[in-house]
This record gives structure tokens, sequence and C-alpha cells, in this order.
């Protein structure tokens, strides 16, 4: 059972309104954070072209989904856009206890669940330069039908409204800023003193470091 006063690895939640560049700026920061292991969620809408089963996604029928988030097996789960997803307790866990930092891509609902359960949790919510932006990055990407395109964009803005429940907000204008932005994130989590202490038991003991961590 995940345990919130574990000191071991941080856990770290990114959620974004569809279209704002949530998915481009984590794959950007897994390669170049390779210590930092992405939760690869469960869902049941159909895999777009290009993504794999156990990679992007694990992808599963509404029937077997709603039988296992019943059964206790999600950490949280939440329905978006017509389709369910969930993020696997036991896998979440596992990472955690031995040491592992995670990153959960998910949104503003399960980002709630989870937060009940590991109030520590570092929430990162990725916000477009503007709607207009949001349009034009839904439809460059080629990935929806226009009715589809229409229903996020709608949602976007009742996604958006929940950016002040995250401890960080990063505007996704410049990519390449946007990225620098969310590493310091990550970065400076590493170093909260909970995290040194766990990672560095026996240099804090050396320096008299006495901590309630257990």
């Amino acid at each position: 059972m995940l345990n919130p006063r574990s000191p071991c690895g941080s856990l770290f939640i990114v959620a974004a309104p569809s279209g704002a560049g949530k998915s481009s700026l984590v794959n950007a920061l897994l390669a170049q954070e390779p210590a930092l292991k992405l939760s690869v969620s469960t869902t049941t809408r159909a895999p777009r072209p290009g993504e794999v089963h156990g990679r992007e996604y694990f992808f599963t029928s509404e029937q077997d989904f709603l039988t296992r988030r019943k059964a206790g097996e999600f950490l949280e789960s939440a329905e978006v856009h017509g389709n369910y997803y969930g993020t696997s307790r036991v896998a979440i866990d596992k990472q955690n206890q031995q040491g592992n930092d995670v990153l959960l891509e998910i949104d503003w609902q399960g980002a709630q669940q989870v937060k009940k359960q590991f109030p520590q949790v570092v929430g990162i919510f990725i916000l477009p330069p503007s709607i207009a932006a949001l349009e034009d990055r839904l439809k460059k990407r080629g990935q929806d039908a226009d009715d589809v395109i229409t229903r996020r964009l709608l949602a976007a803005g009742g996604e958006i409204a929940h950016a002040p429940e995250f401890e960080y907000a990063i505007i996704n204008a410049d990519f390449a800023t946007a990225l620098s932005e969310l590493a310091a994130i990550i970065k400076a989590t590493r170093c909260r003193f909970i995290q040194q202490a766990a990672r560095n038991s026996s240099l804090f003991a050396q320096l008299g470091i006495h901590t309630n961590l257990y």
C-alpha cells in the first residue's frame, strides 16, 4: 500500500488540457532524465497511430477496466472525453519503495485522487499560450476528428480552471523554455530535505543530522 510518509522516491504529476504539449514535454524530459520513471496508464480509448501497447498506454476494454477499478487495482482513475484512464496502484507502490522518482501523466481528476493518498506529490500544470494556439495544435497533430477537437476545446476551459490546485504552472509558449522549467522543478524537488536525507542517510548520520523520517 502506498505510504504517504515514505521518504523514498518523489512522485510527480503533469497535467494539461489536450493539445497543450504535455506528452511532448514529458517525452523530452524522460530522454534527458533517465532516472525518472514514467507511469504507464491503462485506458479504454483506441490506440492512436504509432502508439504501442505497454509503451504509451496499456489498452483495454471498458468492461475489463471497470472490473479492475471495482477491485481497487487503480491508485486513481477518471473518465476523460468518453474514455477511462487509470494508474496501477501496485506499479507505483513498487517504484516508490525502490526509491525511484515516478512521473504520472494524468488529468486533474486523477491528480485530486492521488493527492489524497500521497500529500507530498508535486503537481505541475502545463498551460497553452492561448486558446487559439491550443486549437491550432490540436488541428496540426492530425490525430482527432473535427468533432473530437471541438469537444476537447470545450473541455479545455474546465480543465484549466483546476490549474490553481497544482504547485507549479508552466506556460508552453516556447518548447525549449518550457522543458527547461520542467526539468528545473524535477531537480529542485530532488534537493528537498526529506529526499536528500533518505538517499544520503550515512552522510547525514556522520554529520550529526537527526531526522524523523521513519
